[in-house]
Parts: structure tokens; C-alpha cells; sequence
């Protein structure tokens, strides 16, 4: 658990939504995550956890992924150990990705979505994307390293009109 001078070490990422109208195709949403080296912090991510991936040292893995948002509680979670992750590494966005098989969807197309960050029992951020429901894509937290070494969070929520694969690229610019 963190306090405001000890940074953040361990947070968990977690996405809900409602399955989408009987007879009609899925609604899949998927947490990505993208990291970035000291020397490129605002270039091409150095690797990408999503789709029931993790990342190549553990220390960022997506626990649960679901495909249509059926179920009780958070349909996809994702666990990032902070406090493990390389020094090369200085920040880390997350967000989400709507994926766009059958029709495009924005956000405002798929009911009770909602994305919760959490420290232990701390919640660091929430959000309904209701700003963003035009969108197709969203970042929903920076995480950045200081000159301590600590890790800290910017909740930041900004909409992209792109498919997940364009996402990954746009994301941490």
C-alpha cells in the first residue's frame, strides 16, 4: 500500500460492462497496457500487455479477459506491479480498447462500462467514459516514475477514434 510520499507499488486495473442485447454480436473490451523507456517516454511503447498476455519480466500480466462482459463484478482485470518493473522503465499507460468485429462501437454504445484503479483497498481512479463516448479507445492512467524512483499516477481519460491495433501505436503520444 502506498502513501503520498512512498509512491505506488501495486495496482490493479479493472473493466466492467454490460453483455450486449441478446441477438446482437458481443461487446469485447480489452485493457492494454503500454510501457516506455527512460530514453523514448513519449515514443513507441518497448512492449504491450493485452489480450491475456503478460509482460516479458511478470511484472504486468492481464489476470482476466472476457470477451462478451457476461458475469457479476469486473469482466477483465490487470495487475501491475510497479515497485518490480525495471529501472529502464519510467512510464507506463493504460487503457481501453473497444474491439470492433462486427460494426464499429464507441463507448456510448455498450451500457455500464466502468473502469476502476486500485491500490489494495485504495481506489485510486474510476470512470464511466461518459466523456469519451464517441470514442472507440481510451486512455484511462499515466503512470510515471519520479526522480525519487516512485511511482505516481495521473488519471487521465482521452477518447482515440481508432481500432485496437492503432490504439496500441497512439496511445502513449
Amino acid at each position: 500500500m502506498s502513501t503520498f510520499n512512498k509512491g505506488i507499488e501495486k495496482v490493479e486495473v479493472t473493466l466492467k460492462w454490460d453483455p450486449s442485447p441478446l441477438g446482437t454480436p458481443d461487446n469485447d473490451l480489452d485493457i492494454v497496457a503500454a510501457t516506455y523507456t527512460a530514453d523514448a517516454p513519449h515514443g513507441d511503447p518497448a512492449y504491450l500487455v493485452h489480450f491475456d498476455s503478460r509482460s516479458p519480466d511478470g511484472t504486468i500480466t492481464l489476470n482476466r479477459d472476457s470477451r462478451t462482459g457476461q458475469g457479476f463484478g469486473f469482466d477483465e482485470i490487470m495487475t501491475l506491479e510497479l515497485d518490480r518493473l525495471s529501472d529502464t522503465y519510467t512510464r507506463v499507460i493504460v487503457g481501453v480498447a473497444i474491439q470492433q468485429g462486427e460494426g464499429r462501437k464507441v463507448f456510448g454504445d455498450i451500457e455500464n462500462t466502468v473502469v476502476r484503479i486500485r491500490e489494495g483497498y485504495t481506489d485510486l481512479a474510476e470512470n464511466d467514459f461518459g466523456e469519451v463516448a464517441g470514442a472507440t479507445a481510451a486512455t484511462v492512467a499515466e503512470f510515471v516514475r519520479d526522480e525519487s524512483g516512485q511511482w505516481r499516477i495521473h488519471a487521465t481519460l482521452r477518447g482515440f477514434d481508432t481500432d485496437p491495433d492503432g490504439f496500441a501505436s497512439l496511445m502513449g503520444r
